[in-house]
């Protein structure tokens, strides 16, 4: 045996990434049951819901996704009416994008199903827990870009 040894199960990068999967393969069933979505294509709707007018690339950076992947999920949004485009007034190479009034609808609907699995999650946990898991990983996240 090596001198060397490394505990996969206490490397904090894996257990995150362990329970981030978890959660999202959770809260996936509801976004795929209901309305065949993707979860690239459920981060990008709920991108433009929360925050209304985006380009591809200020919602990559925003949503933590490759370019092609939110690329895809615009085409697929754009395919089911659920999204618009614009040439920015500014740039014309750059398309600004926004939920149609169907995909504000789908917004709306899969954030109410979110809030739901929210509020189970917090009952399966505690509330204590749950908000302590919120403000856990929101101090991980400004630990991780502090350099």
């Amino acid at each position: 045996m090596s001198e060397f040894e490394f505990d996969l199960e206490t490397f904090l990068p894996f257990r995150l990434h362990q329970a981030s999967e978890a959660v999202s393969q959770s809260f996936r069933a509801v976004y795929r049951e209901e309305y065949s979505m993707t979860r690239s294509l459920w981060r990008v709707l709920a991108h433009l819901g929360q925050y209304g007018a985006m380009t591809a690339t200020e919602i990559s950076a925003s949503a933590g996704l490759h370019k092609t992947k939110v690329s895809r999920a615009v085409q697929d949004l754009q395919n089911r009416r659920w999204l618009s485009k614009q040439a920015d007034e500014t740039d014309r190479r750059v398309q600004i994008l926004n939920l149609t009034k169907a995909g504000r609808l789908t917004y709306q609907r899969l954030g109410k199903l979110a809030q739901a699995y929210n509020r189970q999650m917090a009952q399966k946990l505690g509330q204590h827990d749950f908000d302590t898991a919120l403000s856990l990983t929101q101090s991980l996240r400004k630990a991780a870009a502090d350099k």
